[in-house]
């Protein structure tokens, strides 16, 4: 039942030297026994009265200390460099450190880096702290408790500072075993046996043509060659909770390898998070002692390096960790499947479900970046032929409207010819297919999604998977341990927080929500009276480049400063979601977690995209006309769309900010920590010597890398969710969104691989179902992605008022057809005629034109459905605007019905659950039931055979 992996590596607890330790070969799949210097030492056995410390544990500080003062024991402080703790007899001192020559204590090169001083017992667990620290009698009663739990512990001082100790913990087979049945860890017990259903003659022969014709064919690119990598695919088991009852049902081969190191990580840090550490109710847990700094550090190790001289190819993989660094965080096998089996058997399934859904999505961003380029390719193909654009490309006797005040000149339509082939590129006749395709698209990554991530708790034993119940947080229990009330669950006493207090805190939470919001508002609002005053003084610049396309250079560099706004309030937001999640005053850590996501999601969320609404829904729509501006403080006029349309700026915009936050976090992601790392390197040479860190000790090493960070996997997360809203919320405006996020999603996943394997301590293993709140959010990005999609459809694109003027008003009107043929004519009726003479003396034009037509313009045209100044009604809308303004609302209640019917379909067509599975777990659960039984009859057969050789060996006595 053990993994490839587990028989191929040398054990942790072999005590060797990596000079000559010669790893197996990746061309064997047996399993590997240690060579000479590589010696398998069983951990000590336990005598009678250690195990009956270890069964009778005292838990009560309380009880510890009388006991302590009625047989007169003095317990030393354990912070002194003089005292640890022996594994084999509980007490032991600490032998002076001698330095070699190399500046590393003498018998360092003998220990793998993994294991105690002695060789033997492996190291599961690693607290940090500093001896100048004032926690010290905290830490001392800690630790003893520690002990009684029956975990053994070695201390020992840093080679670097003297002030940090470190604290070695290592759980015996006993503590394992009764830990792992206290938190119903599943063990594997029997392998899985997969029976073949029943073929027809002629399927079975299709099978072997098909298969045959296989084998002609080059091997998968992207799956790992198995026969080169043997440690990268489990033997499937089934697994059962552990019980030391029915230990026989288990196979144990080897009892250092039974529980894996995350496992055996994951058991000390359930046992260090209910030790007690003071007198008290509820003064228990290592958390605790981390916030109040009586620890600095706590982590599990790496299992050794992550690289090596030899070739894994060759020579094999020297640890998982090595492992994972070449199959994975390597950039050389980028195109390669994630092995998510390694993944979660060295980071937990927490972690490996992360690297799942990112795998998933960035797996379904592969249909969705064709199409989107598909959509670009045709606008590029069809340009030629796109009689809107050839309109306006020989539109040189129209003049337009200056777009601002006075210093912008009047312009002829045809200067804007390369930004409405821009235009066509990506509002064209396939953006509305793609619109509803993506809309799809969302609805089956998510329901697929659930089916795979079912597969994935099935395969990693999380069906049946319940979350403990959680400890309440510090900062609560401390506000309202005056109050109690009867915890339902768990029957014990427990503070308790009032129905007016908590929705009190509710409501003071929420407006500071709104009030954050209402920030953002104004950062927009700065943005726009930016970009109102830019545009004039770019039209005034004396740079003809930036003068004649003032309008764009306006919008791009609001969109810099813009995304420099995003970046600082991002960090105020992170202060402030802080702020108000602590008021709320969370009942547990999940709790707290939720609340906190949330806030910082809808932070982020509208701080990103509140610019992009704008420009998408806004920009343009209200600024009046000609002669009749809508002004901003009765002072600015508010800015109007470029003659080809608001398009350009929302793709802009949505460029813009894409390829730089992608970028900025990428840098933050792994420069930061690469550049940290980097410091602490070159600092350890200094004062050590260049060969110095490399005969550091594992956990030595480990505390020099970047503690994980505060919040989990909480900044991957939401950096991939905004990245998934930008892909779905505005792509009818910029296709090439998905494609985008898949290059990005591409180097995102090596970059976080390279970081959890490289750069950062060993996160604690943690299991989780699935990934939480963020399911909620997608979906809800989903709903909101087909609402704006549609807007942007028929408010924002040009879409709706050419498809009005083919169908009522050009050639073909009344004849049922739309065609390029029919758009003949279709720039000059969507441009109104505005009379010069009518223009507010605070928007006249400081030239006439003259240079344009040699004389004075009389008439300028804009965008709009407005009657001609000589009519009985000048300047009031036509007939043709209540004919678009009808048909675009009639296109967003039919496109929403629609799109939202087949997502509705789409749910229901696909089960959460995938039938073969369903098969599997239903015969699986037989199977286990039969196996339990079988077994439970052998015992009782091999008792009862047992009882009746005794009988007759008495009886036989009787009678000589």
């Amino acid at each position: 039942p053990f993994p490839a992996s587990d028989q191929n590596l040398p054990s942790p607890d072999c005590v060797h030297s990596e000079a000559s330790a010669v790893p197996p070969s990746s061309e064997h799949l047996e399993p590997v026994s240690c060579p000479a210097s590589l010696s398998i030492t069983p951990l000590p056995t336990l005598s009678a009265s250690q195990e009956t410390l270890c069964d009778s544990t005292v838990k009560d500080v309380n009880v510890l200390l009388e006991r302590e003062r009625s047989e007169g024991i003095s317990s030393p402080s354990r912070d002194d460099d003089s005292t640890l703790l022996n594994p084999g007899t509980h007490s032991s001192i600490l032998e002076d450190n001698t330095k070699s020559e190399s500046g590393l204590p003498e018998g360092r090169s003998k220990s793998c880096g993994l294991c105690f001083s002695d060789g033997k017992c492996r190291i599961d667990y690693i607290l940090v702290y500093r001896k100048s620290s004032s926690q010290s009698e905290k830490r001392e009663i800690f630790e003893r408790n520690i002990r009684a739990e029956g975990l053994q512990m070695e201390k020992e001082a840093s080679v670097t500072n003297s002030d940090v100790i470190f604290l070695k913990l290592h759980a015996p087979w006993d503590v394992l075993c009764r830990y792992a049945e206290l938190m119903n860890i599943r063990m594997p017990f029997r392998r899985k046996i997969f029976y073949m259903h029943r073929r027809h003659k002629f399927m079975s022969r299709m099978e072997k043509r098909i298969n045959k014709f296989r084998g002609w064919l080059p091997r998968k690119p992207m799956k790992f060659d198995n026969d080169t990598l043997p440690d990268l695919e489990e033997n499937e088991s089934f697994t059962a909770p552990f019980s030391r009852s029915r230990i026989h049902h288990f196979i144990i081969h080897n009892k250092d390898t039974f529980f894996n190191n995350a496992t055996r990580s994951r058991i000390v840090h359930h046992i260090l998070q209910r030790v007690k550490y003071e007198e008290g109710k509820n003064k228990m847990g290592l958390n605790r002692l981390l916030s109040n700094n009586s620890y600095e550090a706590a982590f599990p190790l790496h299992e050794g390096r992550y690289h090596s001289k030899n070739s894994i190819r060759t020579h094999g993989a020297e640890n998982h960790r090595h492992l994972l660094y070449e199959c994975w965080a390597w950039w050389g096998v980028w195109y390669k499947y994630q092995p998510l089996d390694l993944i979660r058997r060295y980071f937990g399934e927490k972690i490996g479900l992360y690297f799942a859904w990112l795998g998933w999505y960035t797996g379904m961003l592969f249909p969705a970046a064709l199409v989107g380029l598909f959509v670009f390719l045709y606008g590029l193909f069809t340009l030629e032929h796109c009689q809107v654009s050839k309109e306006i490309c020989q539109a040189t006797d129209i003049i337009m409207c200056p777009i601002c005040d006075q210093y912008c000149p009047y312009l002829r339509l045809s200067d804007s010819c390369i930004y409405a082939k821009v235009t066509h590129l990506f509002d064209n006749g396939a953006t509305v297919f793609f619109a509803v395709f993506m809309a799809v698209w969302a609805t089956v990554f998510l329901e697929f999604w659930k089916r795979r991530r079912a597969v994935l708790a099935y395969d990693w034993d999380l069906i049946d998977w319940e979350e403990e119940e959680e400890e309440i947080r510090p900062q609560f229990e401390a506000k309202y341990s005056k109050k109690e009330r009867m915890n339902p669950i768990s029957g014990k006493p427990e503070p308790y927080q009032a129905f007016t207090d908590k929705y009190s805190r509710l409501v003071v939470s929420t407006s500071g929500i709104f009030f954050m919001i209402l920030v953002v508002i104004a950062a927009v609002f700065g943005i726009v009276i930016y970009r109102v005053i830019t545009v004039s003084t770019f039209a005034a610049f004396g740079w003809a480049l930036i003068r004649n396309n003032s309008q764009v250079a306006t919008t791009g560099t609001a969109v810099c400063i813009n995304f420099c706004v995003i970046m600082l309030l991002n960090v105020l937001y992170e202060k402030v979601a802080l702020l108000l999640t602590n008021l709320e005053q969370p009942r547990t850590e999940s709790e707290w977690e939720n609340s906190f996501t949330l806030k910082m999601f809808l932070f982020q969320f509208v701080n990103l995209n509140s610019s992009t609404f704008y420009i998408a829904f806004f920009l343009g729509r209200f600024t009046g006309r000609p002669g009749a501006y809508l002004r901003l403080i009765n002072r600015w006029k508010l800015e109007e769309c470029h003659p080809s349309g608001c398009l350009i700026d929302l793709c802009m915009q949505m460029g813009i900010i894409m390829v730089l936050k992608q970028t900025w976090n990428n840098f933050m992601e792994l420069g930061y920590p690469l550049i940290q790392n980097w410091w602490t390197r070159r600092r350890l040479r200094r004062e050590h010597g260049q060969k110095a860190k490399a005969g550091f000790p594992q956990w030595e090493r480990d505390y020099n890398l970047q503690p994980m960070n505060a919040y989990g996997l909480f900044d991957e997360y939401l950096e991939m969710i905004l990245q998934f809203g930008f892909t779905t919320i505005f792509v009818a405006a910029f296709p090439l969104a998905p494609l985008l996020a898949l290059l990005n999603n591409i180097i995102e996943i090596r970059l976080d691989a390279y970081k959890f394997v490289t750069q950062w301590r060993r996160p604690l293993p943690s299991q989780a179902k699935d990934i939480g709140i963020w399911y909620g959010i997608l979906e809800g990005i989903g709903i909101l992605s087909v609402i704006t999609n549609a807007f942007v459809i028929a408010v924002t694109s040009d879409f709706i008022p050419r498809l009005v003027y083919a169908y009522k008003y050009g050639p073909c009107a009344g004849q049922g057809r739309a065609g390029e043929g029919c758009m003949m004519g279709y720039v000059n009726a969507s441009l109104s005629v505005f009379q010069v003479n009518d223009f507010e003396k605070r928007s006249q034009p400081r030239t006439t034109g003259s240079e344009l037509i040699g004389e004075a313009v009389k008439y300028c045209r804009y965008r709009d459905y407005r009657e001609p100044p000589d009519s009985a009604e000048p300047y009031s809308y036509t007939l043709q605007f209540w004919h678009v303004l009808a048909a675009r609302l009639a296109f967003i209640i039919v496109f929403e019905h629609m799109v939202f019917a087949i997502k509705t379909l789409i749910a229901y067509l696909i089960p959460d659950l995938p039938k073969d599975l369903r098969d599997r777990m239903r015969r699986e659960k037989y199977l286990i039931q039969e196996m339990m039984y079988e077994a439970e009859l052998e015992r009782l057969q091999k008792e009862r055979n047992e009882k009746k050789k005794k009988k007759d060996r008495a009886h036989h006595k009787e009678w000589p």
